[in-house]
Parts: C-alpha cells; sequence; structure tokens
C-alpha cells in the first residue's frame, strides 16, 4: 500500500500539466490516478513480497523464533516450501490484477481523460485504431514509437451524416509548427451524388484535433494488454508480416510474472536469517532490496535489447528468472549447509 501510495502520487504530479484544461478538474484527475494504480501493482508486487518477506523473517530471526523452529526440525527447505506455497497466493494476486482488473481499469483510465481534455472517442480493434473526429471517423493501422501513423483511413462526413470523401494515407507525420498532420502517398474518393472522383496526391494535409500528445494517452501498452488481447494482436502482426517482438516479450513476462514474486520471496530468506549477535543488519536487508530491484532492472535491460536485436522473447524473458532462481537455491544451501574453511595451524 505504501508503494502504491508513492506511484500515486508521481501519477498525480504528472497530471498538473493537464490540470484546468476543459472539464480535467480536481474530481477527475483523483479518479484517473485512481484507476491507473491497478496496472503498478503487477510491477511492484514481486519488490514488495520481497521487503514483506525480509521484514517478516527478520523478526523470527531477530527474536529467536526462527532459531528455536530451527532446533525443532524446522529446515530452511520447509521453510522455503512454505514461502512458496504463501507465494502461490500472492502470484494469483499478482495474475488477476495483471490480466483483469489493470487492463480494464487503465481502459478506462484513458477513455476517460481522452474524453475529458479533448472531446475526441476513440477505441483500439484488431484492424487499428478508430478515432472520432468531429464529422470524421479514422482508421490507424499502426502508431510508430515517434508517433507516425501507418496505413491510415479518414472517412469524412458532411452534416447530414452523408459520406463526402474516402482518404487513404500510406503515413502521416505532425507538424507541430502549423498544428497539422501532413499526409503522403495519398489516395482520395470524393463523393457528389450519384458521381466518385478520385485523385491520388504525394503529399496531402489534414486539420484534425488530434494530437501527438493525444494518440500517447490513447495507444495502448504492451505492458497493459491482457494475455487473451497480446495473444490475439501478435497473430495479427505475424499474419500482416509486422515485427511482434515487444509483444511477444510483454506476453511472456506477463506469463512468468507470478513466478517472479515466488523468486524474490524465496531470494529474501538467506538475507533475512540472522543471530541476536549479528552486525550489519541493516546492510544485509538493504542488499536484499538492492538484489529485488537488480531482478527488476535485468528484466528490464533485456527486453530492450531484445527489441534491438531481435532475439528470442521467451528466452529473454526465462533467463533472467532462471539467473535468480539458482541464486536464491546457492543462498539457501550455503544457509543450510555452510562451508566452514579449515584453520591454519598456528
Amino acid at each position: 500500500m505504501a508503494l502504491l501510495a508513492l506511484f500515486a502520487l508521481f501519477d498525480l504530479i504528472k497530471e498538473f500539466d493537464s490540470f484546468g484544461k476543459s472539464n480535467y478538474a480536481l474530481g477527475t484527475v483523483s479518479l484517473y490516478v485512481a484507476l491507473r494504480q491497478p496496472s503498478h501493482v503487477a510491477v511492484i508486487f514481486p519488490v514488495a513480497a520481497l521487503m514483506g518477506t525480509l521484514f517478516a523473517v527478520t523478526r523470527l530471526s531477530m527474536q529467536s523464533e526462527l532459531t528455536v523452529m530451527r532446533a525443532s526440525g524446522l529446515s530452511l527447505t520447509k521453510l522455503a516450501v512454505f514461502v512458496t506455497i504463501i507465494g502461490l497466493g500472492f502470484s494469483a494476486v499478482t495474475f488477476l490484477f495483471g490480466e483483469f482488473v489493470a487492463p480494464a481499469a487503465e481502459d478506462a483510465a484513458k477513455r476517460m481523460r481522452l474524453a475529458v481534455t479533448s472531446g475526441m472517442v476513440a477505441q483500439e480493434f484488431r484492424s487499428g485504431f478508430w478515432v472520432k473526429d468531429g464529422f470524421s471517423f479514422v482508421n490507424i493501422q499502426t502508431v510508430t514509437l515517434d508517433t507516425q501513423l501507418l496505413n491510415m483511413r479518414i472517412y469524412e462526413f458532411d452534416r447530414t451524416y452523408r459520406l463526402a470523401s474516402i482518404s487513404l494515407a500510406k503515413s502521416a507525420g505532425y507538424e507541430s509548427g502549423s498544428n497539422r498532420w501532413v499526409l503522403r502517398e495519398v489516395e482520395k474518393t470524393t463523393f457528389d451524388g450519384a458521381r466518385a472522383r478520385m485523385e491520388r496526391l504525394d503529399v496531402s494535409t489534414w486539420n484534425s484535433a488530434m494530437t501527438p500528445d493525444l494518440l500517447a494517452v490513447l495507444r495502448v501498452k504492451p505492458d497493459d494488454m491482457s494475455l487473451l488481447n497480446l495473444n490475439s494482436y501478435i497473430d495479427h502482426l505475424r499474419d500482416n508480416k509486422q515485427n511482434s517482438t515487444r509483444y511477444q516479450l510483454a506476453f511472456w513476462a506477463k506469463v512468468f510474472q507470478p513466478l517472479a514474486v515466488i523468486i524474490m520471496m524465496l531470494s529474501a530468506i538467506p538475507f533475512a536469517i540472522q543471530s541476536q549477535r549479528a552486525s550489519g543488519v541493516g546492510g544485509k536487508l538493504l542488499l536484499g532490496i538492492m538484489i529485488g530491484l537488480g531482478f527488476y532492472f535485468l528484466n528490464q535491460l533485456a527486453s530492450h535489447l531484445a527489441v534491438l536485436n531481435d532475439w528470442p522473447p521467451f528466452l529473454t524473458v526465462t533467463i533472467p528468472s532462471l539467473i535468480f532462481f539458482l541464486i536464491a537455491v546457492v543462498l539457501l544451501a550455503w544457509k543450510e549447509y555452510p562451508v566452514r574453511l579449515p584453520k591454519v595451524p598456528g
């Protein structure tokens, strides 16, 4: 809850720039920030579980309760099994939030913010983004990371809701100076009663209330999608011979994310076991927390490198988890069966 409150504060500070636009008042901002919190749960839960396990086991160790339990026959293997059983419950919570609660809440938050700040209505389907902009309906197949629009269609209607024209553009880029979109390789069909006229243009302009900032809000990040949606969208990208590495990484990360909770809890045990006479407890606890953060940042680094170098997504996601699991096992074995160096004579 403390970590969520910290993330909520950061989200609130980030919204200050948009505060006061249209009907974006304090109540709406607060609701938007609240709807964004479920998406943070899946991210911070492994670190929260690590910190909670460190705190709980350290308390047992410092008060000699863990010593009595081990003297009564509790091995570290059994302790690890008990922690794993508890971790399964936490993993289930992480999975439920990441698969069902977070995508729905994030989608509702983006829709609300978009409607309040711009008055536009938008939705993402298998066929791409659909945006209602005044009397126009716009279909955008792909939005790149630098907010370039690829393979877009603009359906323009007149005030009597009759179809006036259809424009197909290969790409579009935003000109911030003139506040308009520049369309390239355009095929425009104009309807005039029973007649239709088609023209081809190398370059055309499009004035719209849609800006790159609004697209950044509208675009659904792979991490915010559910497993079913990710799997469907990956198939769609493959069918269209497009790169799906980012979405495959997000898919496998969601599959193995609940396992990360258990790995972090197991990693905490060796650092939490202390005696009353042990020194440097705070430093060892800090080291354990740093290992948890290192696990998170290693996953992020591996994901970015996989996108740049087109590494296999499955291996990119599983290898960091496997490395930290082996580290946890080695540390537990070292605590259970410590290696004692022979004394040097004299």
